[in-house]
Formats: C-alpha cells, sequence, structure tokens
C-alpha cells in the first residue's frame, strides 16, 4: 500500500479467488478489505514501487528513483517481439483491456475462480497498441477522471431531503419500466439502463451497493455527481467492452510465448 502513498502510481486490484464473476479493478489509491471482490481479499499490483525512505540494513542499496513493477524477462521477450520497448504503462492499459474482454473472462471462468489471472500478450503491436488505448479509455473512466464523463447520462431528478431510504419499502429501488433509481419515495437517478443497473465487479452489483453503503444518509451534492458519472463510466465501459470482445479473438490467435518464470 505505501507505494499508493508515497507518490502517482497505478495499481491493479484483483482478489486470488472469486465465487461469483470476476473483478479487477484499476485504482490510484489505497482500498478496503474486499472492495473489489466479496469474496476474497483484495490483492494490490502496483505499476510503480517507490524506494523505502524509512532506512533498513539495505537501505543503501535500494534505487532512489521509482522502477516499475514488470518482470524484466517478461520485458525483454515483448521488446523483441514488438522491435521497441512497450511502456510500463502500454502494458498496464493493455492487461486493462484483456481482463475486461467477456471472451476470455468466460473462456477462462474456471481457471479465473481458483487462482490470478494469466494474460496471453499478442505478438502484433499494431494489436497492442488498440487494446492499450481502449484500456487506458477504461482506466480513466473508473478513476472518474475521464473527459467521457461529461456530459452525464443520467440526471437526479424530484424534490426531497436526499436521504437514501433504508430499503425498498421505504423507496430505495429500481424501476426497469422508467429506467430509474429511486433512493427514495420522491427522488431518483434516470435514465438508467437496466444492464448498468445489473452492472456487476466481482459480486458487486455497482449502482446498488454505491447507495446500500449511503442508506439513511443524506448525498451532498458531491454524491450527487459521483453517482451520475458512475452511471455514466457504466455505460460506456459497457460498449468499449464491445470494442476489446471485437479484437479480443485476434490476441490468442498468435501470441508470444513467455517463459514461466515470467
Amino acid at each position: 500500500m505505501r507505494h499508493m502513498l508515497v507518490g502517482e502510481n497505478l495499481a491493479l486490484v484483483t482478489p486470488k479467488q472469486h465465487k461469483d464473476d470476476f473483478g479487477a479493478l484499476a485504482t490510484d489509491i489505497v482500498g478496503a478489505h474486499k472492495s473489489v471482490a466479496a469474496y476474497d481479499i483484495n490483492y494490490y499490483f502496483p505499476l510503480y514501487l517507490y524506494p523505502d525512505d524509512h532506512g533498513g540494513l539495505f537501505a543503501h542499496l535500494e534505487p532512489r528513483q521509482r522502477r516499475p513493477n514488470l518482470n524484466p524477462k517478461a520485458v525483454m521477450a515483448l521488446a523483441q517481439a514488438y522491435g521497441q520497448d512497450p511502456s510500463p504503462e502500454t502494458i498496464f492499459y493493455y492487461v486493462y483491456a484483456v481482463l475486461y474482454a467477456t471472451t476470455y473472462r468466460k473462456k477462462y471462468a474456471d481457471f479465473l475462480r481458483r487462482d490470478f489471472p494469466r494474460i496471453p500478450f499478442t505478438a502484433n503491436v499494431g494489436l497492442l497498441q488498440r487494446l492499450a488505448a481502449l484500456g487506458k479509455r477504461l482506466t480513466d473512466l473508473h478513476l472518474l477522471r475521464s473527459p467521457e464523463l461529461d456530459p452525464p447520462v443520467c440526471r437526479y431528478e424530484g424534490t426531497g431531503d436526499n436521504h437514501v431510504a433504508k430499503d425498498r419499502k421505504e423507496g430505495l429501488r429500481y424501476e426497469p419500466t422508467e429506467e430509474r433509481v429511486c433512493i427514495n419515495a420522491t427522488q431518483y437517478f434516470a435514465p438508467v439502463s437496466a444492464e448498468v443497473w445489473a452492472y456487476q465487479v466481482g459480486g458487486y452489483q455497482v449502482c446498488e451497493k454505491w447507495l446500500k453503503d449511503r442508506m439513511e444518509r443524506r448525498l451532498e451534492l458531491g454524491d450527487i455527481r459521483t453517482y451520475c458519472r458512475i452511471v455514466t463510466s457504466l455505460s460506456h465501459t459497457l460498449s468499449i467492452q464491445q470494442e476489446i470482445d471485437a479484437l479480443y479473438g485476434q490476441v490468442e490467435s498468435d501470441t508470444i510465448q513467455l517463459t514461466q518464470s515470467s
């Protein structure tokens, strides 16, 4: 976690085991115990490792600059295949795109339930770059920093005190016909498609869980804006996943053979 606190960084968060749907998320902050999947604990894979400034017996042997948290043998194999060194960010975004390929998740579902994901690397540098570009869009959307979030795809409607009801009986519900996410009897977010409402990450239904975590609390203006951006992020995520799936079949048709140690 310290590598996320001492400087600018990205991390891939995923559990080792899954009971329900596979979950992986990009983050630039530290996270809670089970923020990505309901079944297993989180594992953080930071993109960069920072030197330990608190000293220690071998502190003088540590590099003084941050370094990529990537296997050098794997990076060398990729560089030889592509004729150029892929940046750490390109590798991160490519991996993220692959993890959001629906075809990949379905094909390797049994493996993903019991171990960390393995990533096939295409031998086609152009395909790598195209998938990395989609992975970057996903990353920016999931960090809620993408320009695609404005304007949002939904609005906050109705009059009331902005309090989130404690259950369906008091108004916390989804109305599929009207495409409304009601937070109480008189206020709601709309339009929210059924597909976005049902979207899950690691067994968590994102739109529902965010509200359940805030039951019997009053939403502030920033909270309302965040929820609209989450809905927008998921809407774009679904579209980008289709683009990734259209490309993913080409990945496994010609892959780079990495050794077990890389």
